[in-house]
Parts: structure tokens; sequence; C-alpha cells
């Protein structure tokens, strides 16, 4: 059956069905970052999304199930986005600045779901569902060892402890996303290849630590 826009009917009712679940999505993450979990209601969400209550409850049962819809879309997005970067060839160095400068543009695309996430994860409690944050880290962790020992194999680096490698990464990649944050007057998205570099590079004389 053809509608008259163009496009059969069950084309349409998918299309608008999937429009329907965007809206909740980006009302839901919108709310939560800027009233926390607890702080936000049903009543709130489908008021911005510009849908029923029914609506929410059809796609996601709950308040609940929304949030984890939510981090799981995140978490399946930043695994999408190491693929990426593992897939492409490229320097040792090279892969871990535009690792970076992928998770950064994710930032730019989705700065209320990384506030909603941040917050979560490292501020006061929210009386939100208990959920792994910590996934997101083991995913890049195992990013950037799979890179490191990729570099090694080539012979662009030196033999290193892989975890302290990661340890040294997450931490500058941690602190740019911090200060992006808190302060994003702050914001300079060279920044964090230029540590990167100087990181693994170095800027002492040879024997200065000796």
């Amino acid at each position: 059956m053809l509608c008259r826009s163009g496009g059969t009917l069950k084309e349409r009712n998918r299309q608008d069905n999937q429009n329907s679940k965007r809206l909740i999505i980006e009302a839901g993450i919108a709310l939560f970052a800027e009233k926390g979990y607890a702080g936000t209601s049903v009543r709130e969400i489908v008021e911005k999304a510009g849908v029923t209550k029914p609506v929410l409850y059809y796609y996601f049962k709950s308040k609940e199930g929304l949030f984890f819809a939510i981090l799981d879309w995140a978490a399946e997005q930043l695994e999408e986005l190491i693929q990426r970067v593992l897939e492409r060839p490229g320097s040792f160095l090279g892969r871990l600045a535009e690792f970076y400068r992928y998770l950064y543009q994710g930032i730019l695309d989705n700065p209320n779901l990384f506030r909603m996430i941040h917050d979560l994860a490292f501020g006061p409690p929210q009386s939100a569902p208990a959920y792994e944050f910590w996934k997101y880290q083991r995913s890049m962790a195992g990013a950037v060892r799979a890179i490191y020992l990729e570099g090694l194999e080539k012979e662009e680096v030196r033999e290193a402890n892989p975890d302290e490698v990661v340890m040294l990464v997450l931490a500058l990649i941690d602190f740019c996303f911090h200060m992006a944050h808190s302060m994003p007057e702050s914001i300079d998205a060279e920044r964090p290849e230029r540590l990167l570099r100087l990181a693994f590079q170095g800027i002492g004389k040879e024997g200065l630590l000796s």
C-alpha cells in the first residue's frame, strides 16, 4: 500500500517509530544531564520529546529502561569508534592522536551525553540505577593496548609495561576531557596530541633522569 507522500505505509510507520524513539532518547539525555536521573520525571521527558507516556513505555518500559538504553547506545558508539581506529593504518602516535580526535569529536557532537555520563560516573550519588560505567574505560584501555602492541611489533616504540602505557595514555585523555567539561573556555583541540607526543618523545636531555 502506498502513501500519497511516497513510500509504503509500513515504511512511513517505521520512520515515525524511529523518530519517536530518537526524540525520547534526546530528551532523556538532555534532562538527565541537566537535572540528574532522580530529578527527572517521565512527564518532563515526554513533554520535551513531544510524545505521550504510553509511547515512552512502549519503547523503553520505564524511565529506568530509557536510562539503560541511552548508556548501552553510548557503549555501542564507543565500540564502533574503537573499531574504526583499530582498522586504520598508521604510526603509534598517529593512531593515538586519531583515537583522541574521534573521542573528542564525539563529545562535541553529544555534549549532553558526555555531561550525563561524566556526572553519573564522577559526581555525587544521584540515586540512579547501578550501571557498570567502567566498561567504557575497559574498552578504551583495550584499544590503547592494541595500538601499543602493534607499535612494539613494528619497532616504533620500546618495550614497556603495557598496563603502564595504557594508564599513561588514558590519564592524559581523561585529564583533557575533564578540562573540556569543567573549563570549556580552555578547550584546545590540539593539546592532547601535543601532550601525547611530549609523553612519548620526552622533554629531558639524555641522562637527565639517570
